[in-house]
């Protein structure tokens, strides 16, 4: 899908596929119910099934948008890799979470989005959470074939919902595959390190023509030879950080937001 300024859509997907609404379609709010998802898995399976990334994170709270009893959404509240990502808003790590995923799938309407967020806060507030930290990702996730995994977005739900935005995170280099999703530094450690996890992530690189790495090959020789073939070095720009304070005390922790990030671009829908 080719890249071009194109506004009034909003994003959904299916099987990590995109797809695109109308923006401004309303939502039948009684047919839709938010709970809190009991178990991991039935929120893990969601997103590894649906969302681009195919990934899912360190999940503290997980709460699910259901529509006539069927699950049709899910956000993922979760623990940053460093707790900096949330100290550095907020006096503790404890009481505040990163939105680490949110998807709708294609059949629901555009302004469920800004709905489901806020009734994820609500909940949030009865577990006693006091702030949350969102990053969305404005990088188009290009195919080799030209076509994209992921457009980037700006967080406009996030803009929607009166977020406060804090700038961009620092922009790092990223390993791109020959199908879009990105090569992880963490793989690349476990690959040379033959860590815990190390086959699943050779395989991905085998997946993409790598010869098969054996148990005595030096693993350091093996990503010499494959890595370059296979990925390819794309420098991003850093990530969007927005921020919501859930009680009003923590709102003094909070800048004045700076002016919202524009979208660029967006594709046009088939």
């Amino acid at each position: 899908m080719p890249l071009q300024l194109y506004l009034g859509f909003t994003q959904r997907w299916r099987e990590r596929r995109d797809s695109y609404r109308p923006v401004g379609e309303p939502i039948r709010t009684a047919e839709y119910d938010v709970a809190a998802i009991a178990d991991n898995a039935t929120a893990k399976t969601f997103i590894v099934t649906h969302h681009y990334s195919g990934s899912y994170p360190a999940a503290r709270f997980r709460f699910g948008l259901y529509r006539h009893g069927a699950l049709v959404g899910v956000s993922v509240y979760s623990h940053p890799c460093s707790d900096q990502v949330l100290t550095t808003v907020f006096p503790s790590a404890r009481d505040s979470v990163e939105l680490g995923r949110f998807i709708l799938l294609d059949e629901i309407p555009s302004n469920a989005e800004t709905w489901f967020l806020a009734r994820t806060f609500e909940l949030l507030r009865v577990e006693g959470l006091a702030g949350v930290v969102s990053f969305s990702d404005p990088f188009p996730r290009p195919r080799q074939d030209g076509t994209l995994v992921c457009p980037g977005h700006v967080g406009t739900i996030y803009q929607a919902h009166n977020g406060v935005y804090l700038g961009r995170s620092p922009g790092r280099r990223l390993l791109l595959l020959p199908d879009g999703h990105v090569l992880h530094q963490r793989a690349l450690q476990k690959i040379r390190q033959r860590e815990r996890g190390w086959r699943y992530a050779a395989g991905i690189l085998e997946a993409h023509g790598a010869e098969p790495l054996s148990e005595s090959e030096d693993p350091n020789l093996w990503l010499a030879r494959w890595l370059p073939t296979i990925a390819r070095g794309v420098q991003h720009p850093g990530n969007h950080k927005y921020a919501w304070a859930l009680r009003r005390l923590w709102r003094k922790c909070l800048p004045p937001s700076m002016p919202y990030p524009k979208r660029i671009f967006e594709p046009v829908a088939a």
